[in-house]
């Protein structure tokens, strides 16, 4: 999501699937999901078919998956939405949802267990020895409350992320790694993997989705589309009978945008092309062949997934503008290159922002400058720093940190968008442009369809300055 935030207070079987731009030849085969879905009057029906392949250089007794639509559910410990976000969210008042996990097969057991019913863990028929897979059939019913969120039915739209059970990283020592939802960043932890995703829905809807679509029609007053997306970390929806769809084209990547209230679509999607085109050039080829990004209901500015992006329908203008670049920023820094949001989350935010300025310091038409932005982001973080000191007698500016240690939206994104903006812009002028673009592409170029670490992003830069800077930003002893 973008920094716009804080000024308010994310079963067929699959019949072919090819290696996808940067995933070299020899590399281990990807997970996959085929995901067969309907959508009727607030309610998603599915089946998941997900092939593991064990990769961990252990025998496995169990598989685990995290459930993210469980967050949505009445009794929920975390909730997905924060007390300063709950009115303009829950739009009609209290609503709930969940997740119903009503089969797995073939297995021994499944329990949905974790620390708030968030994950699904499935008990192996017998050990999965280290290079095995298996394939998992989960039948699922997600319940979508009435809220303006990753996961609901906004006023306008229905929104789909984090809609299926999403396999856990393993990490070797520690085992799957669980995400427990946070009403603060973005809770979300995933490797890529290969998805053939098929939607029923009402004729009347039209889909924006992450992959690029395969096949659609309608029969009998239900239309019904596939779609398809290789080695990407998330798949989301968006449902709508109200859009109007705009196709464009930058970088030979097809852009397509979704609006229904919007008085310059024209020109939206003639910044989404721009803007793509130079993230394109000054980063790597985007890996992917369709990029979409949709107009919705959404409580926040806007919320990234690969290959799609939410665009709250709250906002215009210059907002609007710069939620767009942002989250374009992001299908480089979080849908292409990963890492762990739920611990270093300024790692994509603090990069899709400093992105996002990189954008506007080549197109001045569109008001924001360099120097403007350094300035707020330092006002930002200077004041946040301010208060906690006067409040608390210090103030602990780390960024590497649990979502659950930040106090707040505020913290967070003081913490993670302003004070991740001013780690790069600091990087940028102790290397030097060249150098600290060329880090940039490296950086792009070897994790790509991979997760990377904040040592891995320091290295890339070969610079003890860069390392130097990006440790002590992180780790709260810079003083900014």
């Amino acid at each position: 999501m973008r920094r716009w935030l804080c000024a308010l207070l994310a079963a067929a079987l699959l019949c072919s699937l090819i290696p996808s731009v940067g995933c070299a030849a020899d590399e281990p085969p990807r997970d996959t999901y085929v995901i067969e879905a309907a959508y009727e009057e607030g309610v998603l029906t599915a089946s998941m078919l997900c092939t593991f392949h064990n990769r961990t250089g252990e025998a496995l007794t169990h598989v685990d998956f995290n459930l993210y639509g469980n967050a949505y559910r009445a009794d929920a410990q975390y909730k997905p939405v924060s007390a300063a976000y709950a009115a303009r969210a829950y739009y009609n008042g209290e609503s709930e949802g969940g997740m119903d996990i009503l089969s797995v097969q073939p297995c021994a057991r499944w329990e949905v267990c974790g620390e708030d019913e968030n994950i699904l863990r499935v008990h192996l028929a017998e050990p999965l020895a280290p290079g095995e897979e298996v394939s998992l059939t989960v039948g699922y019913r997600l319940r979508l409350a009435e809220v303006e969120h990753r996961t609901g039915v906004a006023r306008s739209a229905v929104n789909l992320g984090n809609f299926y059970p999403v396999l856990c990283v393993y990490e070797p020592g520690a085992g799957f790694y669980e995400c427990v939802y946070s009403a603060v960043g973005d809770p979300f932890y995933s490797a890529c993997a290969d998805y053939e995703v098929t939607i029923s829905m009402p004729a009347s809807f039209t889909a924006a989705a992450s992959g690029e679509p395969v096949s659609a029609g309608v029969e009998n007053g239900v239309r019904r589309c596939t779609y398809r997306l290789e080695n990407a970390r998330d798949f989301a929806l968006v449902l709508g009978t109200s859009f109007t769809v705009l196709q464009g084209e930058a970088a030979g990547v097809s852009l397509r945008y979704y609006c229904y209230d919007d008085g310059d679509a024209e020109g939206t999607l003639r910044l989404l092309e721009e803007c793509f085109t130079f993230f394109s050039d000054t980063f790597g080829r985007y890996p992917y062949g369709s990029y979409s990004a949709v107009q919705t209901g959404f409580c926040y500015g806007g919320m990234e997934y690969p290959g799609l992006v939410f665009l709250s329908d709250s906002l215009a203008g210059a907002d609007y503008a710069y939620t767009a670049v942002h989250e374009t920023a992001h299908q480089w820094w979080y849908a292409a290159v990963g890492s762990d949001q739920t611990r270093a989350a300024w790692m994509d935010e603090g990069l899709a922002e400093y992105s996002s300025l990189l954008y506007f310091e080549s197109a001045p038409a569109c008001g924001f400058t360099r120097e403007g932005l350094v300035a707020s982001a330092r006002r930002a973080l200077g004041a946040y720093c301010t208060v906690q000191q006067q409040l608390f007698g210090g103030a602990d500016a780390a960024m590497t940190r649990p979502l659950a240690d930040f106090s707040g939206e505020l913290a967070y994104v003081c913490l993670t968008y302003d004070k991740g903006l001013l780690l790069f812009d600091a990087v940028r002028g102790a290397l030097g442009e060249r150098r600290f673009l060329s880090g940039l592409r490296r950086y792009y170029a070897r994790f790509c369809g991979k997760l990377a670490s904040p040592a891995d992003l320091a290295a890339s830069f070969s610079s003890a300055a860069a390392e130097g800077i990006i440790a002590s930003f992180a780790d709260g002893s810079a003083v900014v």
